[in-house]
């Protein structure tokens, strides 16, 4: 199932969204779940950081929905939100693609190299992604978005994949003066607006292998990235297996998996984002995640 947020009237309440759940059916129709999720005693946005209920859900929702029993939206009608509205965390892995390590003239680390951004770095498909007050180096990073579905910790390596909810694409935007003058990441990667990931989540079993997947990442047309997820270094039952360790993993997690080369600042010349630019991220069986730049 590939399952969206959406506010169907951009209405608020008590100062937050009113969200809402569906599955996609194609390029232009949602199927509201919400109606089914209503009686779980559970909102559209919580559904998504419960693995166990969502499980339970999601087989009679298809069904309502091949039925006919659930409404039908046009995607004209709705504005998407991002597919996880609030997670907790936002785990991200640095240096995890071996031709990335070469272009930025790094070691290839001996261990997944973390770091995070909050939550107000989050940014739904199609909405702006805002340039920071004083820096003149904004960057993408086209990444699969690995989405957690289990509470725990100390995961074994053989257990890791029972922990993933599904899968969904990543940009994680990176202010490169700020992150190289500090000489760590969280400011220059923690902007507000600088994790935009979806349109949708795919539920793990719509992808067979996550460690063969085209990643792509286009600026105004223009392919920037052009890889696949088999040259992962470390992957994803490493990555949760090391987090684990020492973070308790929640549903609803987030955790972007690294960016393959042909980023902006390892360019010659450099390539940064501008007001106006128009950014894609599309992994294959994930959608095209689209946003476009402003200057505020």
């Amino acid at each position: 199932m590939k399952l969206v947020c959406f506010d169907p009237k951009n209405i608020t309440h008590a100062g937050e969204r009113r969200y809402r759940i569906g599955a996609l059916i194609d390029d232009d129709q949602i199927a509201d779940l919400t109606p089914s999720i209503l009686p779980m005693g559970l909102s559209g946005s919580e559904i998504l950081r419960c693995y166990d209920l969502a499980a339970g859900f999601i087989g009679p929702a298809m069904e309502a929905v091949e039925s006919g029993q659930l409404p039908v939206v046009s995607l004209d009608d709705i504005r998407l939100e991002a597919p996880v509205p609030r997670p907790s965390k936002i785990i991200c892995i640095g240096l995890n693609y071996l031709d990335h390590v070469t272009e930025s003239g790094a070691e290839i680390p001996k261990n997944p190299l973390i770091f995070s951004k909050f939550d107000t770095c989050v940014c739904a498909p199609e909405q702006p992604v805002l340039l920071p007050t004083g820096s003149e180096q904004v960057d993408f990073e086209a990444e699969l978005a690995v989405v957690i579905g289990r509470r725990a910790k100390n995961i074994e390596l053989e257990n890791a994949m029972d922990h993933v909810f599904g899968y969904t694409n990543f940009n994680d935007v990176s202010a490169r003066d700020m992150q190289f003058a500090d000489g760590q990441w969280q400011r220059g990667k923690s902007c507000d607006t600088f994790a935009p990931f979806g349109p949708f989540v795919a539920t793990k079993d719509e992808i067979a292998d996550p460690h063969k997947l085209r990643i792509q990442f286009r600026l105004n047309d223009a392919t920037m990235q052009d890889s696949n997820t088999d040259q992962l270094i470390f992957r994803i039952p490493e990555l949760i297996e090391y987090i684990s360790r020492s973070i308790t993993l929640e549903p609803g997690d987030i955790i972007a998996t690294g960016t393959p080369p042909g980023v902006g600042f390892a360019r010659k010349p450099p390539v940064f984002l501008k007001d106006g630019d128009v950014c894609e991220v599309e992994i294959e069986g994930l959608g095209i995640l689209y946003n476009v730049v402003s200057a505020g």
